[in-house]
């Protein structure tokens, strides 16, 4: 196992903090998954990606990972309170289909995004649905201790009363007077204590598709309660890191905390983390604003607010070129700056295989190395990593023109470097060509074939077959490939 240097931003404590996992050699993460009544959309692909970063390096350094990531499937209400319907049931109703039909569609839809982004599945993916029996049994320890009180078949979690012992709104930051003074009566809802408190168990209503029998009512479980207690059933109390979307720190998060702490006597999570927000002209993104875009959108570029179809790299690409922990602002401009700069690493990537040994050096790759695995110990840097592999790419220029000279073992140094940080790590892949940026596998068919024109064109150029030759550049130039004649051969490269 490599030395652990890895510092994470724990959200709890607002600092940089050393990651010293509970059981030395093993991490328990879990990751709040999404709610399956739409498509994916870039909003879900951030948290999905920055999170298997951050599972893939882990690995990297050598520790057993159980990485879970939930499914809500049921009581997500609307407004992501206490009111409302149940989003799924309402997708169900408006499309005539059983919850869980719409449930295994998107969920197909989801997991399809995922694979394409080269997302890595978890290592446990427990439906919401699937957790009712260990949700009672959570909601009836809470009971006991005394935070929570049943009134007309629902159950509440009692926030002052909770907050008078322990520190409600820690993560958040949220007053908890504040939020008492700023919390509205929501209609329905006079059968809680007081405003602020959320539900542990809802009784359904009569035209309410999904419930389950319970000591309280024929109902259905609270949103916020389902991660407490999946992530503590597979994980374990306490577990190392518990990340989400920035949106989800309140009250999601700040719930689950309330209720582990009511549970088991203390916090459940040692290190909370968050990735910040995709934002579309300075706004969120996401289903509940009607503004954002899906992936498949962005894939077959069908929105009307896209110019262009963009590559599943070219997203994960562009959401690694900004910390986890800084705002990401959509827009066409920035996403075809991603798609540009991509393909110039790539090219570097290519190049590596063309480049000819020498037999002194004057490249430090060692270096560029050092500075990847200090930025993803700097609480995941991905901005630096990737500048570090274009400082890499340009080693391999200057190689390849002649202005510098690498040993095999350089040569061998640089392939390990885009294999470990770019393709295992960064998890970017080569979608035009060479196998993956990193796996340094043989060229697909397609470019194989592009390499046997180049090959037949050199032999005309041999036979001073001018027309010929001429015309293989051109015709790869009208279908998207550009042609550079080198002094030992040749390059090429997607337009």
């Amino acid at each position: 196992m490599k030395q652990n240097n890895l510092a994470l931003y724990n959200s709890l404590t607002r600092s940089k903090q050393l990651f010293v996992p509970i059981h030395p050699g093993k991490v328990g993460m879990y990751v709040c998954g999404p709610t399956v009544y739409g498509d994916g959309h870039l909003g879900h692909a951030r948290p999905a990606i920055t999170f298997d970063v951050l599972y893939r390096y882990l690995t990297h350094l050598g520790y057993k990972v159980r990485y879970v990531r939930n499914i809500t499937d049921v009581g997500h209400l609307e407004h992501d309170a206490d009111s409302g319907e149940d989003k799924v049931a309402k997708k169900a109703r408006l499309e005539q289909l059983e919850p869980m039909e719409v449930v295994q569609h998107y969920l197909n839809r989801y997991h399809d995004a995922m694979a394409r982004l080269n997302v890595l599945p978890p290592s446990i993916e427990p439906h919401a649905s699937g957790h009712i029996i260990e949700q009672i049994d959570y909601i009836k320890k809470i009971l006991e201790s005394g935070y929570a009180y049943e009134s007309e078949g629902s159950v509440y979690f009692d926030v002052p009363k909770y907050n008078r012992d322990h520190a409600y709104g820690k993560l958040s930051g949220r007053n908890i007077d504040e939020l008492l003074a700023t919390t509205r009566e929501l209609d329905g809802q006079q059968e809680k204590r007081n405003p602020a408190d959320f539900a542990l168990w809802k009784k359904a209503a009569p035209e309410h598709i999904m419930h389950w029998p319970s000591p309280w009512s024929e109902g259905f479980p609270g949103w916020h309660l389902e991660c407490s207690v999946m992530s503590e059933k597979y994980l374990g109390e306490p577990f190392d890191i518990h990340g989400g979307g920035m949106d989800l720190k309140f009250p999601h998060h700040e719930c689950e905390i309330a209720q582990s702490v009511a549970h088991n006597g203390h916090d459940a999570v040692r290190y909370w983390m968050h990735n910040n927000m995709i934002t579309i002209n300075g706004q969120k993104m996401g289903k509940s604003l009607g503004n954002f875009i899906t992936l498949d959108e962005f894939f077959s570029g069908s929105h009307p607010l896209l110019t262009q179809a963009y590559s599943p790299m070219t997203i994960r690409f562009f959401i690694l070129q900004a910390h986890y922990r800084g705002t990401v602002d959509f827009s066409n401009e920035a996403l075809q700056a991603s798609e540009k700069a991509l393909q110039r690493m790539l090219e570097g990537r290519r190049r590596l295989e063309q480049l000819k040994a020498s037999d002194e050096s004057t490249v430090d790759v060692a270096a560029v190395e050092s500075r990847c695995y200090e930025a993803l110990d700097d609480d995941l840097n991905t901005p630096v990593v990737i500048a570090a592999l274009f400082d890499a790419c340009g080693m391999i220029n200057r190689i390849n023109d002649g202005h510098d000279k690498a040993t095999q073992a350089d040569i061998d140094a640089l392939r390990r470097l885009f294999d470990t940080f770019l393709g295992d790590i960064l998890g970017v892949t080569d979608e035009l060509g060479a196998a993956s940026a990193g796996s340094g596998a043989r060229l697909k068919p397609f470019e194989d074939a592009v390499e046997l024109l180049l090959q037949i064109r050199a032999e005309a150029k041999a036979k001073k077959d001018w027309a010929t030759s001429d015309l293989i550049r051109d015709r790869l130039k009208e279908i998207g490939f550009n042609v550079k004649d080198t002094r030992d051969g040749w390059e090429w490269s997607l337009a």
